[in-house]
């Protein structure tokens, strides 16, 4: 590998290393002000300023015209599957530690591999799919207290929302492999923000009264559709925060794609379970389950292996 290679590759790890980082941030800020403001209001919010540091970078690298696309309907489609995953991750992490959501959420890397076959004609071989195979036990182990009342979190069937973030997030991440050979980072990142805002806009209109929301209406719904209110004085920064956060974790995240490749980047998404013990532990005074621990080594396990194993073949 050339100097100039390995330095790009470098970069890339500091892309997905920065993203996990922020957006352990974000999911702390997140749940902070989740007892107050319904999710489309704060995703509203952070996008409007997101947007001003996407338009920057955008700027930077060449200006208006590379919003310019052949494939509108792709762009769509990304843009309401990141706004699905978002919205389901968000409703899970009010009502159980962040490091039990993000070790859930861990499986996108292994439904990424298995879509890559339809939507992008990969072949994977008998050892992934074991791998994955083995992961999604992983994900059970995680699972089934919960759904069978032997869990003692109390989630009960919420647990499933981060396995279907998972599933959309991973179905995004394919449709950004196809647009990345021809959109750049600082678009991608726009054409998500614009998709966080517009739902944000339809949500308000659809549900910002507050007219779905009764006193047996569950944490997890009340946080999807409670009434819009002022923020107080003391929020503007958290949900500033936001914004400058939500600014940059588009960008990062395409760019570490760009940079390098998924196997050598993929892996350092892991990452963000220690940010998010650490937040849940110092913030909000989480612990996980020990079962969840073990079911996190075991999907993290896999996912490391399936990468390693992708960047060996391409290698070939």
């Amino acid at each position: 590998m050339s100097a100039a290679s390995l330095n790009t590759t470098r970069l890339g790890i500091f892309c997905m290393l920065a993203g996990m980082f922020f957006i352990s941030l974000n999911d702390m800020l997140i749940k902070s002000l989740s007892g107050n403001y319904p999710l489309h209001q704060l995703v509203g919010l952070r996008s409007g300023i997101g947007i001003l540091i996407a338009l920057a970078i955008l700027q930077y690298e060449g200006g208006l015209k590379l919003l310019r696309t052949g494939k509108p309907l792709l762009h769509i489609a990304r843009g309401l599957l990141i706004v699905f995953a978002n919205s389901a991750i968000y409703a899970a992490i009010v009502v159980m530690p962040l490091a039990t959501a993000n070790a859930l959420y861990f499986v996108a890397p292994l439904f990424v591999t298995l879509l890559s076959i339809p939507i992008l004609g990969e072949q994977v071989g008998p050892r992934r799919f074991i791998a994955i195979g083995v992961g999604f036990v992983g994900v059970l182990l995680m699972m089934v207290p919960e759904l069978n009342g032997s869990g003692g979190g109390g989630y009960g069937w919420l647990v499933v929302l981060p396995v279907l973030a998972a599933a959309g997030y991973a179905m995004m991440s394919v449709l950004t492999r196809k647009l990345g050979a021809t959109s750049r980072a600082s678009a991608l990142a726009i054409h998500m923000q614009v998709a966080f805002i517009s739902v944000s806009l339809l949500m308000y209109l659809v549900a910002g009264d507050g007219r779905f929301v009764d006193a047996d209406t569950s944490a997890s719904a009340r946080f999807l559709l409670r009434a819009w209110v002022w923020p107080e004085v003391g929020d503007w920064w958290p949900i500033a925060g936001l914004g400058v956060l939500s600014g940059f974790v588009g960008y990062l995240m395409s760019q570490a794609y760009r940079l390098s490749s998924a196997s050598v980047v993929a892996p350092f998404e892991y990452t963000l379970l220690i940010y998010a013990l650490f937040w849940g532990w110092t913030v909000f005074g989480e612990w996980p389950q020990t079962i969840v621990l073990v079911g996190a080594v075991v999907v993290i396990g896999s996912g490391i292996f399936v990468f390693l194993r992708e960047g060996q073949i391409r290698k070939v």
